[in-house]
């Protein structure tokens, strides 16, 4: 399909988009990569008056190491992410799993922070900035404000984000050494995953298996415990609320996330 008419807007810098989002509030819409909005857009599941294009905003491409933690401009592309050195050495999980969404148009185009405030389940870097405990920072008119990733997915493709915010930077603990692991089912490498798992050290995010990216509390707790990784990776599926599609029912769903988080922890741990 085509997309409905709305009027083309083009920011260079935070206070530009800051102000057009200001001016149009619920009638404007954020084109990032375009991989999550335009589909919408097409679809007229999204009817945006206005697209306010934020891509050409370079401030907000950046890895730093600041004491101990990373900050990631919410511009970040993938392929950027996944080659980043800084990304690699203290934040490998992150940098890991932003080289494997989609494939190398999308790495190339997709953003981190395009892809946290689309906010569907079924992406992967969502899961991954859960269990590293990220931060994510959005500034609006009434200044600056950090939001705790557990505190971001509020529901389906919805987040804390007011209208004139815009989401400027994810922030996640600096962790060299600790162990880690990404394991996701697909149909085809490009496809959205019917389950996956990303595993930081004791923290374990899941992809595809509630209405919101989640955390597998229930295997975490038992980590903690000291279970067993088998032991603790059966319990991956509870208290989550999996759906029954064309590719997967609920129960295929949750024995994935039993097996691949099982997986998972073992590479973290090895």
């Amino acid at each position: 399909m085509i997309p409905a008419q709305f009027t083309y807007r083009r920011a260079s810098t935070v206070d530009e988009a800051l102000a057009l989002l200001g001016e149009h509030g619920d009638d404007a819409k954020l084109l990032a990569g375009g991989h999550s909005l335009l589909p919408l857009m097409k679809l007229r599941l999204a009817v945006p008056e206005v697209l306010v294009d934020i891509a050409p905003i370079d401030e907000l491409r950046y890895v730093r190491l600041e004491g101990d933690t990373v900050a990631i401009g919410a511009l970040s592309r993938y392929h950027d992410l996944n080659h980043d050195g800084v990304l690699r050495e203290h934040a490998p999980l992150v940098a890991h799993v932003a080289g494997v969404v989609g494939d190398q148009q999308v790495r190339h185009r997709g953003t981190i922070g395009g892809s946290l405030a689309h906010a569907d389940a079924a992406a992967d870097l969502p899961a991954a900035i859960l269990a590293a405990d990220g931060v994510l920072v959005a500034r609006g008119p009434s200044g600056q404000r950090e939001i705790p990733a557990a505190e971001f997915f509020l529901g389906p493709f919805t987040t804390p984000l007011e209208p004139d915010e815009l989401l400027t930077e994810i922030r996640v603990p600096a962790r060299a050494g600790v162990g880690w692991g990404f394991e996701k089912f697909t149909r085809r490498a490009i496809d959205w995953a019917i389950a996956g798992v990303a595993v930081l050290g004791g923290s374990v995010g899941l992809i595809n298996m509630a209405g919101t990216p989640v955390r597998a509390t229930a295997t975490e707790e038992a980590l903690a415990g000291g279970a067993s990784i088998a032991d603790a990776a059966a319990l991956a599926a509870e208290g989550t609320s999996p759906v029954s599609e064309p590719h997967a029912t609920a129960e295929y769903r949750a024995h994935l996330a039993r097996v691949l988080t099982a997986r998972a922890l073992e590479t973290a741990a090895a």
